[in-house]
């Protein structure tokens, strides 16, 4: 059986593979020859991609499957960030498990502090 963890390191091994690629034939080359801006645009219009989906399916306007897509492609442009920065889909997954029955609200209160204490003066 293929787990999430399984797909997710696939496609990162994939992503990597690519990054070796002629920036001309391969989108992923493209992407981390003009990284880190043409990653973190692609981000951020895949992030309001996701938005738009969900409001137009909140609305009766838009589809499940539409969603989906869009956050396939958020997730896929985010693997590709990871890459640029020589992290991978083991470190999130490494830290959404160490958060696992935090409360969200008592979690980001803490990493407010430790931001808090590590600002310098």
């Amino acid at each position: 059986m293929h787990t999430t963890h399984d797909t997710l390191m696939d496609l990162a091994q994939t992503i990597e593979q690519r990054r070796q690629g002629d920036p001309e034939t391969s989108y992923v080359a493209r992407l981390l020859h003009r990284a880190p801006d043409a990653v973190l645009k692609k981000i951020g219009e895949e992030a309001t991609e996701v938005v738009m989906a969900a409001k137009d399916l909140s609305a009766g306007q838009g589809s499940a499957q539409a969603l989906v897509a869009e956050m396939a492609d958020l997730w896929f442009h985010a693997l590709v960030a990871l890459a640029h920065y020589q992290l991978s889909p083991a470190d999130v997954l490494a830290e959404l498990h160490r958060r696992a029955g935090t409360s969200g609200l008592e979690e980001k209160a803490a990493r407010q502090a430790k931001a808090r204490e590590t600002r310098p003066e």
